[in-house]
C-alpha cells in the first residue's frame, strides 16, 4: 500500500504540464531506446496536437525506486475547468507548474484554489529557468502569498520546490545547480505527497472519469477510496440522486505506463479502470452489494455561457456531412453530456433548436469542432451568457481578465477593455512587457481577442478566469460595420469582387460558391449592405482603352471556428460543415430579413 502516489499536474496553460510529464515518462524508461515516440506524447488526438493544448485529462503511470507513481496531466484553460475539478478527487497531492518568467496567472489561482479546498499536499516545480530576464526567487515568494491567500492551512504553506527547466530535461533544488536528469522531482513526490489515506470497511469507488471503448462498451475510471475490488465480483451501483442499482464487474484494469493491465483485483488507493457496469454516470459512487455506501458526488461550477445548436437548413445543406438531422445532433449532445461534466443542454420551444450550456468559447468550439470532423453538419447562433435573477437584480457573469503586451501598446488595450466595460485593478511592467488586469463582464470578452490581436500586431497574451455574477453593467456596443450579403446564389466571379473591394472586406476566396443571404464580408459602414458577386464581365465587341486593366483581388480574411463564433451578430449563424464555415443571416432573403427584424 505505501508504495503508490497519486499526484495531479496542475498549472496556467503552456507552463509545460505535458512536457514534464513526456520527461517523467522517459526518465523512468517506459519507452524502449530505439522507440521514437516524440514530444507531448499525452496530447494524443488531432485537436490538441493543432491547437498545442491539452483539452482532456489523461493519467499514465510510471515506477520509480520501487514506488509506483499514478501522473494525472490536466489542461490549463479556465474553459475546461471541469476536467480539472473532477480529476482531483483521485490525486493525493498536486504538482503545481508555475513558470519562472511570467510567475503566478488566473488559472494558476483557480486551479491552485480547488487543490487547496480539497486539502491536497502542493508541491511547487518553477519551471522555465533557462528563459531570460526570468526571476525564479520572486516567483517563489509569490506562489507563497497566492498559497496564504487562498486560505492554504500551515501544512500546506510548508511546501517543498524543485526549480528546471522541462523542455531542457533537468530539475534540482536550485535555480542555479543545473543537473541532467529530473531525479529531484521525482524524489520531492515520494518524500512529500502522502500515500493514499485508506479506511477500513466495505467497497467505495467514485467513477471521476469515463472512457469507451467500441469492443466493451462504456469503462468507469476512478480512485478506489477502501476496500478490494476483485474481478466477477458482485457491486450496487449508487447515482447521485441516491438511487442504487445492482451490477457485477467483468474486468478490472490498472494504468501502467500509457496502457492498462488487467488484473484480478484492485487494493485500495489505486486508480483503476471498471468494465462491465452499465448506466453510471461520472459522480456515481461503486458500493458494496450488500450495504452500499455513497460517497460525496463532484462539484462542479456553474455555466457561464450558452449557444444555440440547430440543423444545417442553408441551401448547402448536406453535401458535405454525413450526420445533418436534428436526431442525429440530439444524440451526439446527450452523448457528450456523459463525459463532459460542466456542459449542460437545454430544449427550446423548436425540436431543432438545442441550447448548449458551457464554460466559454473555446469549451464549446472544441465540441463543435470534434463534431465536424465527425461528419456532423450544424449551424451556431451568437454565444450569449447566462444572466441570473439574483435578489431581484439582473446580474451577469464578471472575469478577471490579465493581459500581457508591449509596453507601448497598453494604451490601446485599456482602452478597448473600458469600451467594453471593464474596470482596470492594476498594472505591471515586467522587462519591456506590460501586465494589466482588469475585471470584466464575460460578454465583453466574446470578440475582444480578435480587435487586441489587430491593435497590438499579435503581440497580446490574453487570460481570463470566471469570478462571480455582479449587477448588469448596462449595454455594450457590438461590431460597428455591418455586413456584406450575397443577393444570388452562383459563383464568386473575381471581376465583381474586384469591382466591389472598396466597398469593405471578403471572407470568400474567387470562384468559391456562395448561396443568397450568406455573409461574404464586412462592409465598411455600419449598415449590412447586399452585393451581387455573382456577375461576369459582359463580353462585346467594342473595345475602350484603359477597360481590361487586371483584377487585382485582396486576399479574403477566413475565420477560425472561434474567430467566426466572435464575429458574428444575434442576426446571424455559423454554419458548421466537415469542410467548410460560412456565415450566413438567420433569414436568407431580404425581403424575410425586413419582415422579421430581429
Amino acid at each position: 500500500m505505501e508504495a503508490i502516489r497519486n499526484i495531479a499536474i496542475i498549472a496556467h496553460v503552456d507552463h509545460g504540464k505535458t512536457t514534464l510529464v513526456d520527461k517523467i515518462m522517459y526518465h523512468c524508461q517506459l519507452f524502449r531506446d530505439n522507440e521514437n515516440t516524440g514530444d507531448l506524447i499525452l496530447d494524443n488526438n488531432d485537436l490538441e496536437r493543432e491547437r498545442g493544448i491539452t483539452i482532456t485529462s489523461k493519467n499514465v503511470s510510471v515506477v520509480y525506486k520501487g514506488t509506483k507513481i499514478n501522473i494525472i496531466d490536466t489542461p490549463g484553460h479556465a474553459d475546461f475547468g471541469g476536467e480539472v475539478e473532477r480529476v482531483l478527487n483521485m490525486a493525493d497531492g498536486v504538482c503545481l507548474l508555475v513558470d519562472a518568467f511570467e510567475g503566478p496567472m488566473p488559472q494558476t489561482r483557480f486551479v491552485l484554489q480547488k487543490a487547496i479546498d480539497l486539502g491536497l499536499k502542493p508541491c511547487v516545480v518553477i519551471n522555465k529557468v533557462d528563459k531570460e530576464n526570468c526571476t525564479p526567487e520572486e516567483v517563489h515568494e509569490k506562489v507563497f502569498d497566492l498559497m496564504f491567500e487562498l486560505g492554504a492551512q500551515e501544512w500546506q504553506l510548508d511546501f517543498p520546490t524543485v526549480y528546471g527547466s522541462a523542455k531542457n530535461n533537468w530539475m534540482s533544488d536550485h535555480w542555479e545547480n543545473v543537473t541532467d536528469n529530473v531525479e529531484a522531482l521525482l524524489d520531492m513526490v515520494i518524500e512529500n505527497v502522502p500515500a493514499p489515506k485508506v479506511s477500513e470497511g466495505t467497497p467505495q469507488m467514485l467513477i471521476t472519469s469515463l472512457d469507451f471503448s467500441a469492443f466493451t462498451g462504456r469503462i468507469a475510471i476512478g480512485r478506489l477510496e477502501r476496500g478490494v475490488l476483485n474481478e466477477g465480483m458482485p457491486i450496487s451501483l449508487v447515482k447521485r440522486d441516491g438511487t442504487v442499482t445492482k451490477s457485477r464487474i467483468k474486468e478490472l484494469h490498472t494504468f501502467e505506463g500509457l496502457g492498462r493491465k488487467k488484473v484480478q483485483q484492485v487494493i485500495a488507493g489505486d486508480i483503476c479502470a471498471i468494465i462491465g457496469v452499465e448506466g453510471f454516470e461520472i459522480g456515481d459512487t461503486i458500493a458494496d452489494f450488500e450495504n452500499p455506501e455513497a460517497l460525496k458526488t463532484i462539484d462542479i461550477d456553474e455555466p457561464t455561457m450558452s449557444m444555440l445548436f440547430t440543423i444545417n437548413d442553408s441551401p448547402f445543406f448536406g453535401k458535405e456531412g454525413k450526420f445533418v438531422t436534428s436526431r442525429h445532433i440530439r444524440e451526439r449532445l446527450t452523448k457528450e453530456l456523459e463525459k463532459n461534466l460542466a456542459m449542460k443542454l437545454g430544449e427550446t420551444d423548436s425540436a431543432d433548436k438545442f441550447m448548449v450550456f458551457g464554460r466559454g468559447v473555446l469549451h464549446l468550439s472544441v465540441l463543435i469542432e470534434t463534431m465536424r470532423r465527425e461528419g456532423y453538419e450544424l449551424q451556431i447562433g451568437q454565444p450569449q451568457v447566462i444572466i441570473k435573477e439574483i435578489d431581484g437584480k439582473k446580474c451577469e457573469p464578471i472575469e478577471e481578465l490579465t493581459i500581457d503586451l508591449p509596453e507601448t501598446l497598453s494604451g490601446r488595450a485599456v482602452e478597448f477593455v473600458t469600451m467594453r466595460k471593464g474596470e482596470m485593478l492594476s498594472m505591471e511592467t515586467k522587462g519591456e512587457r506590460m501586465i494589466v488586469k482588469f475585471n470584466i463582464p464575460s460578454r465583453g470578452i466574446i470578440g475582444l481577442r480578435n480587435q487586441l490581436l489587430t491593435a497590438t500586431a499579435g503581440e497580446a497574451i490574453m487570460a481570463h478566469r470566471f469570478i462571480g455574477y455582479e449587477p448588469y453593467k448596462g449595454e455594450i456596443a457590438g461590431r460597428n460595420k455591418g455586413s456584406l450579403i450575397s443577393m444570388e446564389k452562383g459563383k464568386a466571379i473575381p471581376y465583381s469582387i474586384d469591382k466591389l473591394q472598396d466597398r469593405g472586406k471578403f471572407f470568400v476566396e474567387p470562384n468559391a460558391e456562395i448561396y443568397e443571404g450568406q455573409v461574404i464580408g464586412e462592409n465598411s459602414r455600419g449598415d449590412d449592405m447586399c452585393v451581387n458577386v455573382t456577375k461576369e464581365k459582359k463580353q462585346s465587341n467594342v473595345r475602350s482603352s484603359g477597360n481590361d486593366e487586371k483584377a487585382r483581388i485582396i486576399p479574403p480574411i477566413i475565420f477560425s471556428l472561434e474567430e467566426a463564433l466572435e464575429y458574428i451578430q444575434k442576426d446571424e449563424y455559423v454554419e458548421v460543415t466537415p469542410k467548410s464555415i460560412r456565415l450566413r443571416k438567420i433569414y436568407l432573403t431580404e425581403t424575410d430579413r425586413k419582415r422579421f427584424k430581429i
